[in-house]
C-alpha cells in the first residue's frame, strides 16, 4: 500500500463519523414534526448533557480500545465512583476534593485492571469482567443497597450537569459539557501527538513488534488502563451530577454504550485505530438517536434496535473499505 492509498485511507476512517452524524442529522430534517422539535437550541443543550456521561467515558475507552483492549468494568466504576462521591460530600468535602479523590478512586481500578493485565498475561475480556463485579458489589456495600442522598448538597457539585438554567436556549451550557469538550480537545492532543498517543497505536497494531522496538508495554498498558479508570470515575461524578444522588444500579450496561461509542466513531476493536473526535461524535450520534426517538414516542426496543443497527454498520464499514480498496485497484 502506497502513501497515497494509505492516506486516503486514513482519511476516509476520520471522516466516517461525521458523515455517520449528518446523515443521522439529515434524516431527522426530512421529518416536519421531528425538525420543529428536535432542531431547537434548547433540545440541543438536551442532547449535549445526555451525551456528556458516555463521551467522558468513550475517552477513555478509545485508549484501551486502541491499544487492543477492552474494558468491561466501566459502567460498574461509574456506579461506584456516583456513591462514591455521594459518601464525599456526605462527609462536607468540597468540589476540589470530591472530583480528585473519585478520580483517584477510579484510576485505581484502572490501574488494578492494567496491572493485572500486564503482570499475568491475562485476558482484558475476563479481567475487566470480574473487576465488573468487584466495583459493583463494592458500590453496594458502600451504599448499604440504597441510594445515597447527601442531607446538605454540595451545589458546586450538582451544577455541572444542571440544564434548568434557560431550558429554552442553547446557552448557557452546563459546565460539565464544557469539561467534557476540554478533556476531549486535551485527549486528541495527546492521543496523536505525544509519544504516549504514538505507543498506544504501536502496542495496539502489534504488541510484538512494539516490544522489540523497546516500548515498555506492560507499564504502558498498566497506564492506559490507569487512565481509562480515571476517566470512568469522572464520569461517575457527572453521573452522580445528573441525578444528585449516588446510586449502585445505575449505569448497567454503560460500558456497552461506551464501546458503542467508540466503535461508531471509527476505533477498530482488533486494535490500532481509533480517535477521541471520533468517540465523541459516536457518543452525540447515539444521543441524537436517543432524543429523536423520544420526541416520536418511539418505544426503547425501537430505539434499541436502531442503535444496534448503526454499530453493525459501523463495524461493517471496517471490512468494506478494504474491499471497495482492491476493487478499484483492480479496475485501474
Amino acid at each position: 500500500m502506497n502513501l497515497a492509498q494509505l492516506g486516503s485511507r486514513d482519511f476516509l476512517k476520520a471522516v466516517r463519523p461525521f458523515v455517520g452524524l449528518f446523515m443521522v442529522l439529515l434524516l431527522f430534517a426530512m421529518d416536519a414534526e421531528l425538525r420543529s422539535l428536535f432542531f431547537k437550541g434548547g433540545n440541543f443543550k438536551t442532547i449535549l448533557t445526555q451525551t456528556v456521561i458516555v463521551a467522558i467515558g468513550a475517552m477513555g475507552m478509545t485508549l484501551v480500545i486502541v491499544s487492543g483492549g477492552i474494558d468491561l468494568s466501566a459502567g460498574s466504576l461509574v456506579a461506584l465512583c456516583s456513591v462514591v462521591t455521594a459518601k464525599l460530600i456526605e462527609h462536607g468535602h468540597g468540589l476540589a476534593a470530591v472530583l480528585a479523590l473519585t478520580v483517584l478512586v477510579g484510576g485505581l481500578a484502572g490501574l488494578a485492571n492494567g496491572g493485572i493485565i500486564a503482570a499475568f498475561r491475562m485476558m482484558p475480556f475476563i479481567v475487566t469482567l470480574g473487576m465488573m463485579g468487584i466495583a459493583r458489589g463494592i458500590s453496594k456495600w458502600l451504599a448499604d443497597n440504597q441510594t445515597v442522598n447527601p442531607e446538605v448538597p454540595l451545589e458546586s457539585v450538582n451544577s455541572l450537569m444542571d440544564k434548568s438554567q434557560s431550558p429554552l436556549t442553547f446557552f448557557p451550557l452546563p459546565d460539565g459539557v464544557w469539561l467534557a469538550l476540554g478533556l476531549a480537545v486535551v485527549m486528541t492532543v495527546v492521543l496523536r501527538s505525544s509519544v504516549f498517543g504514538r505507543y498506544v497505536f504501536a502496542i495496539g497494531s502489534n504488541e510484538d513488534t512494539a516490544r522489540l522496538c523497546g516500548i515498555r508495554v506492560n507499564a504502558n498498558k498498566i497506564a492506559i488502563y490507569a487512565l481509562a479508570g480515571a476517566f470512568f470515575g469522572l464520569a461517575g461524578v457527572m453521573q452522580f451530577s445528573r441525578l444528585t444522588q449516588g446510586d449502585p444500579s445505575v449505569a448497567i450496561g454503560l460500558e456497552l454504550q461506551i464501546i458503542a461509542a467508540v466503535v461508531i466513531g471509527g476505533a477498530s476493536l482488533s486494535g490500532g485505530a481509533g480517535s477521541i473526535p471520533g468517540s465523541v461524535i459516536g457518543a452525540f450520534m447515539m444521543a441524537c438517536l436517543a432524543n429523536g426517538s423520544s420526541i416520536k414516542d418511539w418505544p426503547n426496543y425501537m430505539q434499541e434496535i436502531i442503535i444496534g443497527v448503526v454499530i453493525i454498520l459501523a463495524v461493517g464499514m471496517d471490512k468494506v473499505e478494504p474491499m471497495l480498496q482492491r476493487f478499484i485497484r483492480r479496475g485501474k
